[in-house]
This record gives structure tokens, C-alpha cells and sequence, in this order.
């Protein structure tokens, strides 16, 4: 009885079930690493293998790089782009800016220039920039300045001129037309040609040999004739007289 009444009143222990501070992440993962070597070799492994893919990865790149040539092939520049090569006699100016279109493209052996174009202008192409700065041909030489004209003689008339790049190095092009007012008016512009992908076959040919005027009709020299002693000959007393005038003939002929 006594026991009983002892047992209700004794104190309770209470449980302590207040949760500690979290484990760091950073820390678990380590422990769980560090108790388990399967882990830590497969994540070398991995770790590895990606290192590995990445540099052949650089390593091709590289090499594709290297191996690619300096272009892949020739261009058409249109000369202006959409505004062509034409002068606006009214406002006395050219289509655009010739010089600012130049600046911002890229030009090399067998390109071609095209110009879009009328016969109300020239193109004209130097290298020599006393020419070019002079904007006329009058003193020109025939070995450095081209003249193009599109094959038109009808004023007016709408062409397109192309016109190769084969000289490497510094390129001059305007037009003369009215006196040269076109060409300081702006329609003038220079580029410097780079090697690039070279010549191609077709515009990579010797010059034509020099042009030598023929001979007039009074340089034509006669046939030579010959003498009575070289042209002659004789008529023995057993050939007859037809026969001899026959063969007198034969050697005049």
C-alpha cells in the first residue's frame, strides 16, 4: 500500500528531443566521401574524363584553325552598294560617298569591282596617284591607267563595268567626265588590293605580245627578176620554133 502511494509520487525524467544544430552540407558530403572510397574514385574518374574532353575539344579547334585558308573565295563588290556609280548633274554631287564605302570592306587579287553605271560617266582605273589626284588621263600612261566604257556610244545609256583587281597594293578609280568635275566632286575613291587567295587561273595570264602595224601597200617589194644570162637558155637546131616559144613562156611565168 505504502509502495503504491511512494510510486505516485515519484518525479518523471523528462526526454530531451530538442534537435541539435544541422550538420554543414559541405561536411556531410565529406564524411560520406571519406567513409566510402568507391565514391572518391568514381568522381576522380569523372572529373578526369571531362578535363579530357575539353582539351581535345581546344585541341581541334586549334588545329580547324590553323588548317583554314585565308578565304574562301572571290567577291563582286558592287561599287556604292545600291546607289551605283552615277553623278547628280542638278546638285552637282556624286551618288554617295565613294571614299566611306571603300573603308569598310576587304578587297583582294580576283575580286572584281562592278559598276552600275550610265555614259554619262567614266571609270577610270590608275595606279599611279599623280593620275588619280590630277582627275584626268591627259598625262596618263598607257601602262597604268585603264579606261572602261561599257562598249556604249549612246549618252545615257545604263551599263555595267567590271572590272578585275589583278595588282596588289594601292588601287585609284574615278571618273573624268566633264572635264574632270565628277571626279572632284567626289566621285573618286581608293583601295589597297591585299594578296588573299591569289590570282585565279583565268585572269593570271601573260600579256598579249606588243602591236606591230603592217606593212603599207608601197613596202611590198616586187619579185625579183631575173636576168637574160640566169633566165636564159637555148634553142638547139633539133628543137622547133613552137616548141622554144613555149618553153620562152614557161620561164617568164
Amino acid at each position: 500500500m505504502f509502495a503504491k502511494e511512494l510510486k505516485g509520487f515519484m518525479p518523471k525524467t523528462k526526454t530531451n528531443t530538442k534537435p541539435g544544430p544541422p550538420t554543414p552540407l559541405n561536411q556531410s558530403r565529406s564524411h560520406q566521401a571519406s567513409g566510402n572510397p568507391d565514391s572518391l574514385a568514381a568522381m576522380a574518374t569523372a572529373t578526369l574524363g571531362n578535363l579530357t574532353a575539353i582539351i581535345a575539344l581546344l585541341i581541334t579547334a586549334a588545329t580547324a584553325a590553323s588548317d583554314a585558308p585565308p578565304g574562301t573565295g572571290y567577291t563582286n563588290h558592287t561599287v556604292g552598294g545600291a546607289a551605283g556609280w552615277f553623278f547628280n548633274g542638278t546638285a552637282n554631287t556624286s551618288a554617295t560617298n565613294y571614299s566611306s564605302w571603300a573603308a569598310t570592306l576587304t578587297f583582294n587579287l580576283g575580286d572584281f569591282l562592278i559598276f552600275n553605271t550610265n555614259s554619262n560617266t567614266t571609270v577610270i582605273q590608275t595606279y599611279n596617284d599623280t593620275t588619280y589626284l590630277s582627275c584626268t588621263v591627259d598625262d596618263a600612261e598607257d601602262d597604268d591607267t585603264s579606261q572602261y566604257n561599257g562598249g556604249s556610244t549612246q549618252f545615257g545609256d545604263k551599263m555595267t563595268v567590271a572590272v578585275p583587281l589583278t595588282i596588289e597594293g594601292p588601287n585609284y578609280y574615278f571618273s573624268d567626265a566633264n572635264d574632270g568635275v565628277q571626279c572632284q566632286q567626289g566621285m573618286a575613291f581608293e583601295i589597297q588590293v591585299k594578296h588573299g587567295l591569289g590570282l585565279p587561273p583565268s585572269l593570271n595570264q601573260p600579256p598579249p605580245p606588243p602591236y606591230i602595224e603592217p606593212p603599207g601597200p608601197d613596202s611590198v617589194q616586187s619579185p625579183p627578176v631575173s636576168d637574160s644570162q640566169n633566165g636564159a637558155f637555148r634553142c638547139g637546131a633539133n628543137v622547133g620554133g613552137v616548141l622554144c616559144a613555149l618553153l620562152a613562156v614557161s620561164v617568164l611565168f
